[in-house]
């Protein structure tokens, strides 16, 4: 005798099979009665999310203020007006786990004061500066002016050039006093010390020299790079000397004892840039590898390494009295603005697109750019608007393409910028009164 089937699943299955037929039937008085929906739906809240109603203690802990803070009744009934689910409002009766959380809108979260501090400091009003206009261009120089430094009584500058000479000229009248010649390549730096009676310069013949101005004749040469040395800057208060050139190092020099005192390796390509301040970092440097590097000087090791740029830096301008620098490369946003100490990066000075072969920058916050095309921009340093733009024109008889600027410097008071370029000359440029 066969036995029969278990009752219970049949009347599962029958139960299952009437319901489906009357539910769906259009007859709208056959409805779930509101108690077993109720104990239907409490049933699937517990069991399917019992585990994620509470978060656990070591992510609550971790959980700061998070999004708007829930509306007050009055709003809420607004917001909830109109046709809603039967569902939602009955899973609003049966369960309220979620706790209030304050709103971020309302807290000072760090976030929101960020944010805010972010608003106030980029809305700059820019400050006025006059118009700059051409005032002299001085000939002379038969290559690529290349380096200009002006001296700190303000009564000369010195530029050097493709031609290997460095010539010396009266800044009030634009005469030629002195020609000094010794390098046997192109004069890629220079420096006036403001200590003593000394020029310093620098060349792709990997020399770097120092000429006693009162003999007019080279007193030291300092020996250490293994290719052309393109930049040098002379540290305010200590009498060290700082190179840097193609091998991809740059150098601090006993001014005196002509001793190479640290070797500042870590760019992987030709370091372009180099300046000097006196507190940290004590020693800047731009590269071809597209990173700038602030160096501990006592130590002769990077503090920090600024890799924000894209292409290569070929120019560093840092400002004489606040304690900020810029950077300028080839690429787009190629003109950034950094805090000292930690290099904290500010803005970009946006706009001028071209490859920036030089960056100066005077105390009353004009901020000075050249580009490799023969553009020139002048910026407020403050909120790193443009105010001008301008062309350099390429003397008679050199070429359109020979417009680029190579060096630029502001006099000591300011009001004078001097420029040298691709055409052989040198352009001073003043501020219209």
């Amino acid at each position: 005798m066969s036995l029969l089937p278990p009752l219970n699943p049949l009347l599962k299955a029958s139960g299952k099979r009437t319901r489906e037929i009357f539910a769906s039937c259009p007859d709208d008085n056959i409805k779930d009665d509101e108690r077993s929906s109720r104990i239907k739906l409490s049933v699937k809240i517990n069991d399917e999310y019992k585990d994620y109603k509470q978060l656990p203690p070591a992510l609550l802990s971790q959980q700061g203020s998070v999004g708007p803070s829930r509306p007050k009744d009055a709003q809420r009934k607004m917001i909830t007006a109109g046709p809603t689910s039967e569902a939602a409002m009955m899973i609003a009766k049966i369960d309220n786990t979620p706790v209030q959380q304050p709103s971020t809108f309302t807290s000072s979260s760090t976030l929101s004061t960020a944010l805010a501090l972010h608003k106030t400091t980029r809305t700059i009003k820019p400050t006025y500066h006059p118009q700059w206009k051409l005032s002299r261009v001085i000939s002379g120089h038969l290559g690529w002016v290349r380096s200009v430094a002006v001296e700190p009584g303000n009564k000369w500058f010195a530029t050097g050039a493709g031609d290997r000479v460095i010539k010396i000229w009266d800044l009030a009248s634009g005469e030629l006093k002195l020609s000094l010649t010794g390098h046997i390549s192109t004069v890629r730096g220079l420096a006036v010390s403001s200590r003593h009676p000394y020029l310093f310069s620098c060349g792709e013949d990997k020399m770097v020299k120092c000429w006693d101005l009162e003999a007019n004749k080279v007193i030291r040469h300092y020996h250490g790079h293994l290719s052309g040395v393109y930049s040098l800057s002379l540290h305010p208060t200590l009498d060290v000397l700082v190179t840097s050139g193609r091998d991809a190092s740059a150098r601090v020099w006993d001014m005196r004892t002509k001793a190479q005192i640290h070797v500042l390796s870590g760019h992987t390509a030709t370091v372009a840039d180099v300046k000097c301040q006196e507190s940290d970092p004590q020693v800047i440097t731009g590269s071809m590898d597209s990173t700038v590097r602030l160096w501990d000087l006592a130590a002769g090791k990077t503090m920090v390494t600024l890799t924000h740029h894209k292409k290569s830096i070929r120019a560093l301008a840092i400002h004489p009295t606040e304690y900020t620098f810029a950077s300028a490369s080839a690429g787009g946003n190629n003109i950034k603005k950094w805090k000292c100490p930690e290099g904290t990066f500010v803005f970009n000075f946006t706009g001028h697109n071209a490859i920036i072969n030089t960056l100066s920058v005077n105390s009353e916050g004009v901020f000075f750019s050249g580009g490799d095309n023969g553009t020139l921009t002048l910026w407020d340093w403050n909120s790193g608007t443009a105010f001008q733009t301008m062309d350099d024109i390429p003397q008679p008889g050199s070429l359109e393409a020979e417009a680029g600027v190579f060096c630029s410097t502001f006099d000591h008071t300011g009001t004078r910028l001097i420029t040298g370029g691709a055409d052989k000359t040198i352009k001073v440029y003043a501020e219209q009164t």
